[in-house]
């Protein structure tokens, strides 16, 4: 299995604002107005694009539902 892992850096400005790096923007597939989520577990954050998170979290949510039915 080939690792798409990375690492990239910004810096955060005097309004806590960050600017998300374009080959990070591009994994996540995020374009100018998307919006994103930070997910906090510990003392780590994952960033990721919120409408393909709130698909997964239906999709979780969902999970054997027709079954149930």
């Amino acid at each position: 299995m080939i690792s798409r892992a990375f690492v990239d850096n910004a810096k955060v400005m005097s309004k806590g604002q960050v600017t998300i790096p374009k080959d990070v923007r591009d994994v996540l597939g995020v374009a100018n107005g998307d919006r994103v989520s930070f997910i906090v577990e510990g003392n780590s954050v994952r960033i990721v694009n919120s409408a393909v998170y709130a698909m997964q979290i239906l999709q979780a949510e969902m999970a054997g539902e027709a079954e149930n039915a």
